[in-house]
């Protein structure tokens, strides 16, 4: 049985909800270590009391899209637990709009979340990765995958796609892992601010959540790269 202080430690971005809560748990049930951020305190602090307060799980306030936030998220974590063998870029969410009747207002923050978020927690923890040769689980879309008709979201997505590879081809030489998560249609706070679920089977944040837990959980030596996950039923 691992020692806890020689258990795995994941970070996970956006970690208070949906697949990044999901994926929390899962690892924690798992027997790693777990620090999640995001930009609700209350959230954060539900969903620690939910779990019970466990010593394996640490929270953290700050925005994905802000390098000294994630900076130090990464450098407490390594503080509190001595070592960082996984990060999940989870955070992100999508306007729900187009490019051509769309209100760019929210445009911005979506494509720093969405874009700059990865690459910002990616350079705050290649450091430490080297020293575990761990792993790097970018969460995409099937979005980033499938052009839709002036999907801006889709766009943050298709560069998430091109960020994980491009990562790869630099990061592979250093022993640390990337696998691209691409689910389809989720049944998560994702769609708050759409105003409905969409139609059709939805998976759940848990079945996401069990992707990436089989990512993380592949052999040393083992790269895989990209995950598409669509609940049956999705056509595209």
């Amino acid at each position: 049985m691992t020692d806890s202080h020689d258990a795995p430690v994941a970070l996970i971005t956006g970690g208070g909800s949906g697949i990044g809560a999901a994926a929390a748990r899962r690892l924690l049930d798992a027997g790693h270590r777990v620090a999640v951020t995001g930009r609700g305190a209350a959230r954060l602090r539900g969903f620690a009391e939910e779990l019970g307060d466990p010593d394996g799980l640490l929270t953290f306030v700050g925005n994905a899209a802000d390098y000294d936030d994630v900076r130090s998220a990464v450098d407490r974590t390594l503080k509190e637990f001595g070592r960082l063998d996984t990060v999940v870029a989870n955070a992100g969410f999508a306007t729900h709009d187009t490019v051509a009747e769309g209100d760019p207002t929210g445009w911005t923050e979506m494509v720093l979340t969405n874009v700059l978020g990865p690459a910002l927690l990616i350079r705050a923890s290649i450091d430490a990765l080297k020293e575990t040769r761990g792993r790097i689980v970018l969460v995409g879309s099937v979005a980033g995958f499938v052009h839709g008709p002036g999907n801006i979201y889709g766009a943050t997505k298709w560069a998430v796609t091109g960020l994980a590879e491009n990562a790869r081809r630099e990061v592979t030489e250093f022993g640390v892992g990337v696998t691209l998560v691409a689910p389809g249609r989720v049944e998560t706070p994702f769609w708050d601010s759409y105003g409905s679920l969409p139609p059709g089977h939805l998976l759940t944040a848990d079945q996401i959540a069990d992707s990436i837990v089989w990512a993380v959980g592949q052999p040393a030596g083992v790269d895989v790269n990209t995950v598409v996950v669509r609940p049956i039923g999705q056509p595209i």
